[in-house]
């Protein structure tokens, strides 16, 4: 991807904050105690780490520019997902990826999935936020830089095959994108989540460990 992708298909927007903290508040931070290690691969304009409570915070991108974005507190890493080398090895207890392997070759996501192996801890997980083909196949290649096609059962297949045990899958957990004339608020998000069918769900979650 080209710095130019952040002045066209990834503008900063000031809703995908309100939906990032939305999430963490009714999710995410049930999965994440406060004296864990938290790793945002790929991280993007740092939405979801700088609402993360945590002992310590990590955010890698290799687009230099992120940094500017991310509260105090946060660490950042500029660099490629594949290389984990600056972690230590057992430091990291919860590992995340938003829409980050649709955008990468198989090749690489397996150098993430090995690197990332020894870098959890026992109680480490990874989990994945990313379009699901099976339902956002009329949409997926509009965003230019989508090089690997993933349905919730490809990617269970593809962790399960580079020995991660699958623990959730999520098929429809959020719609796609922000860019709709949909409002955002906490309101909305949380009634959202908690709907046991979820329309317009198109972006799956799966959460895997190291087997």
């Amino acid at each position: 991807m080209s710095d130019g992708y952040h002045t066209s298909r990834l503008t900063a927007d000031p809703k995908r904050d309100v939906v990032w903290q939305s999430l963490w508040r009714f999710y995410f931070s049930k999965l994440v105690s406060p004296e864990d290690c938290v790793l945002d691969l790929g991280c993007g304009y740092g939405n979801f780490i700088n609402h993360v409570v945590a002992k310590r915070r990590i955010a890698l991108d290799w687009w230099p520019e992120f940094q500017r974005f991310l509260d105090p507190g946060v660490e950042a890493v500029v660099g490629c997902v594949t290389d984990l080398d600056f972690l230590d090895d057992g430091a990291v207890d919860f590992a995340f990826a938003s829409n980050l392997f649709e955008h990468i070759s198989q090749t690489d996501f397996h150098t993430v999935l090995e690197g990332l192996r020894s870098k959890l801890s026992p109680r480490g997980t990874l989990t994945i936020l990313q379009p699901n083909y099976r339902y956002a196949y009329r949409e997926y290649f509009d965003d230019y830089t989508h090089t690997s096609i993933y349905s919730h059962i490809s990617m269970s297949d593809f962790l399960a095959a580079h020995n991660y045990e699958v623990i959730e899958i999520k098929p429809r957990f959020l719609p796609l994108t922000i860019k709709s004339r949909m409002p955002v608020s906490p309101l909305l998000i949380r009634t959202y989540l908690g709907l046991p069918i979820r329309p317009l769900g198109k972006q799956m979650l799966l959460r895997a460990k190291p087997k």
